[in-house]
């Protein structure tokens, strides 16, 4: 039989002030009973003390005093996984967190799966599954903009939106239902106006979401951004500047880089996953020609393209390719080497291309601030307010939104053509499990256990 009490080391396995082993599960007290000591007083029994109490004392295995320790008790409901939880605070070396968690274990718990904690709390309603998804993408947060993401979808900003949906959608399902089976007392004749009322705002409202996970995914996973520009433009400075250390290699030869070069930075509350490129030229050097060719490729499938110009040469015609080519992509021109004598200005950047442009100085270190506001303002209009706004940041809830879209659709499409009232409750409830799938109705337990598995082992 499997045991059902579960504990697992909750902090990082590293040299730390405070390590914390948790415990979930009907024999948590029991277990707790067996190893704690209080200090001053052997026989105390954290299972007779009150809820959400700290206690002072040792861990002992029989014997042996294993540490000296803070014990931290909750009574289900309330608590994290709606269990009987413990928390044990022992000091923070790797040795010493291992042998409180073999105590326990000893004891009579097992180890947690990998995020077997939250999956307990989705399983037992503390918590339903885009709120579970929303710990994982808070813990994996890279910015301060995907934290508060996550923190405002792990408070229910998803959830609530997608259940007022829901109850929209539950309401015309009933309804139809209802006048199917007493046609004599309920009447459908002219409910298609009414349905359709109902539909069109509420069908805006998911294709509002859905494309809002163009921004969720950029809030997630950060700005996917390319740093092209001619050879010796400044481009391995720039990214250095932006890493801060010295990461590409820079030279005064022209062609230095010769393939991709991908850094993961932080601009204030924003991530950039930065590939610098080799310079774009026409060129009969086998191996640079390949350089170009992946920088091409890589600004293709990027976000921002960042081109770097070099303001002491005049511009030619791979400028005008490059401008060409960027023409209908998110970009920002980078007027480069600003410290030298320019030949180039912004005025004659702006007659080629419409993209905004900045002056700055990869040596001197000046004009980034700007390149920061000028790529916020781009992709968050200068902000982003998480109270009211919602960001789908997750695929698999784009996903279900794009499938609950579609049977709205069909719905529309049933009342053009004139079909029959129970043709519209098919395609109704489709859309309707589309969207409890977000919240973990109507699951299969293998996509849970997947979901689930993604989690480090002591959430």
């Amino acid at each position: 039989m499997k045991l059902n009490t579960i504990a697992a080391i909750a902090t990082a396995m590293s040299g730390s002030g405070i390590g914390i082993v948790r415990i979930s599960g009907e024999e948590s007290f029991q277990i707790i009973d067996r190893i704690f000591k209080g200090k001053g007083k052997k026989d105390k029994k954290l299972s007779g003390e009150r809820s959400h109490t700290i206690h002072y004392g040792y861990i002992c295995d029989g014997d042996e005093v294993v540490d000296e320790v803070l014990v931290l008790i909750m009574r289900g409901p309330r608590s994290y996984t709606a269990e009987d939880t413990v928390e044990i605070d022992c000091h923070g070396g790797v040795l010493v967190t291992k042998r409180i968690l073999e105590t326990v274990l000893k004891y009579g718990a097992r180890p947690a799966e990998p995020g077997e904690f939250t999956k307990r709390a989705f399983l037992n309603g503390r918590m339903d599954l885009s709120q579970a998804e929303a710990v994982m993408d808070l813990i994996n947060a890279k910015n301060e903009y995907a934290r508060k993401s996550s923190v405002s979808q792990l408070e229910g900003s998803v959830s609530k939106r997608i259940r007022d949906m829901r109850e929209k959608i539950i309401y015309h399902i009933a309804f139809i239902e209802s006048a199917l089976d007493d046609p004599e007392h309920i009447s459908l004749d002219g409910y298609e106006d009414t349905l359709m009322g109902t539909l069109v705002p509420l069908k805006k409202e998911m294709e509002e979401l859905i494309r809002s996970a163009d921004n969720g995914r950029v809030l997630s996973e950060g700005i996917e951004t390319v740093i092209l520009g001619k050879p010796n433009a400044g481009k391995s400075s720039l990214l250095n500047v932006l890493v801060g250390e010295e990461r590409a290699i820079v030279t005064d030869i022209a062609g230095t880089t010769r393939d991709t070069l991908r850094e993961q930075i932080r601009l204030e509350e924003l991530s950039l996953n930065i590939i610098d490129t080799a310079g774009i030229r026409d060129t009969e050097d086998v191996v640079e020609k390949i350089g170009v060719e992946k920088a091409r490729t890589a600004a293709e499938r990027a976000d921002l393209i960042i081109y770097v110009v070099d303001g002491s040469c005049p511009l030619d015609e791979n400028d005008e390719e490059i401008f060409r080519f960027i023409k209908d992509r998110k970009a920002i021109i980078l007027l480069n080497k600003m410290d030298l004598d320019s030949v180039v200005t912004e005025s004659h950047i702006k007659e080629w291309t419409g993209h905004p442009v900045i002056s700055v100085s990869a040596k001197e270190r000046t004009g980034i601030k700007d390149l920061e506001q000028e790529i916020k303002s781009m992709f968050y209009e200068g902000k982003l307010d998480f109270n009211d706004e919602v960001y789908i940041t997750n695929v698999r809830h784009k996903n279900a939104l794009l499938k609950a879209c579609e049977s709205l659709f069909m719905v529309e499409q049933s009342i053009k053509n004139g079909m029959p009232e129970d043709f519209y409750s098919i395609d109704l409830m489709d859309a309707y499990e589309q969207l409890g799938t977000i919240l973990g109705e109507s699951v299969e337990d293998d996509l849970v256990n997947e979901i689930f598995s993604k989690f480090c082992m002591g959430k």
